[in-house]
């Protein structure tokens, strides 16, 4: 399980880390510029949807809205065994963030063109966090790029265990 280093010198403490879900198409449509740490405002049954990890951060964005920061199309589902005041699944939720953190990515976003994109979802201490990315949209040619050297990569991996005795060509 990842962990995550507190403080510094001697009274270092690590914290466990649950992931409950991560947004992996962003790092395949952005270029990761910067990432964040914010907190998240729930009720109590959105928790427990997520603690089950029904949750989908597909084409999810954040924005800034009258000095506040809110997460738009993130859909955590209704709680199985929740009543009928469950929130709508798609509602917008309030990050929580520094003013001086959601001033500075406004001033980023409005004035460069970027985009503040949630990376995973994750529990700290009984706390669910949001990690957000500060992003720029990728072109389909950087997409292949990253493509074609992820296959590269791939190739010279197999090529170093094959040497290595892992396995030979053909065993036939």
């Amino acid at each position: 399980m990842p962990t995550i280093r507190e403080g510094s010198g001697e009274g270092v403490t690590e914290e466990k880390i649950k992931i409950i879900a991560e947004n992996r198409k962003a790092r395949h449509d952005y270029f990761i510029l910067d990432t964040y740490e914010a907190g998240i405002a729930l009720t109590g049954t959105e928790v427990k949807s997520l603690r089950a990890g029904k949750v989908n951060l597909k084409e999810s964005y954040a924005h800034v809205k009258s000095g506040e920061m809110y997460l738009e199309s993130a859909h955590i589902s209704p709680y199985d065994h929740g009543n009928r005041y469950n929130p709508d699944p798609l509602r917008p939720r309030k990050l929580l963030l520094h003013k001086r953190q959601i001033m500075k990515l406004y001033g980023q976003v409005k004035q460069e063109g970027l985009t503040l994109v949630p990376l995973k979802f994750y529990f700290v201490r009984g706390k669910v966090k949001v990690e957000l990315a500060l992003c720029k949209g990728k072109k389909l040619y950087d997409k292949r790029d990253a493509a074609a050297a992820q296959d590269a990569k791939r190739e010279m991996e197999r090529g170093y265990r094959d040497k290595r005795g892992g396995r030979t060509d053909r065993d036939d």
